[in-house]
């Protein structure tokens, strides 16, 4: 686990790879609960049977579940311990490159692409590439975006 506990630490850390979070199953309770959170309930997410006609063989995670996944994976691999405030402040680009089915298991390799300074404080970017085991395409490339405030 990587702990940052200034924000020149994090600066120092561009261009640098952090790490890769342990894998976590995508399980159909957790789709149907994100189906509920979110209201779409589209039936390639939540109807088992007809899925399994589908284009995929079966039922498949949301890509906004993929990518809400996205901050909890990061902070199995790093943590910012700085003394001010960290807000989430937008994605800058994300793809989903390959469906995540239904008992397939991911994780998450995040690595520093950018520190900005700011009046504020720094504005760190994150890219966060989210593969699926024993697939060759990821299931989501985003970078995020953080204002860390001194």
């Amino acid at each position: 686990m990587r702990v940052f506990t200034t924000l020149d630490e994090v600066a120092a850390a561009v261009g640098e790879e952090l790490g890769t979070s342990e894998w976590v199953t995508i399980e159909q309770d957790r789709v149907d609960r994100f189906a509920d959170a979110t209201g779409d309930h589209q039936w390639i997410h939540v109807d088992v049977e007809r899925a399994k006609e589908g284009p995929f063989g079966g039922t498949i995670a949301h890509g906004y579940l993929t990518l809400s996944l996205v901050p909890w994976l990061g902070s199995t691999v790093f943590s910012l311990e700085t003394t001010g405030a960290k807000l989430n402040y937008g994605v800058n680009k994300v793809r989903f490159p390959n469906p995540v089915r239904v008992g397939s298991r991911v994780r998450s390799t995040i690595a520093v692409a950018d520190v900005t300074d700011l009046p504020a404080g720094k504005q760190l970017t994150l890219k966060h590439v989210v593969e699926i085991e024993d697939e060759a395409k990821p299931a989501c490339v985003a970078e995020t975006v953080v204002l860390l405030l001194p």
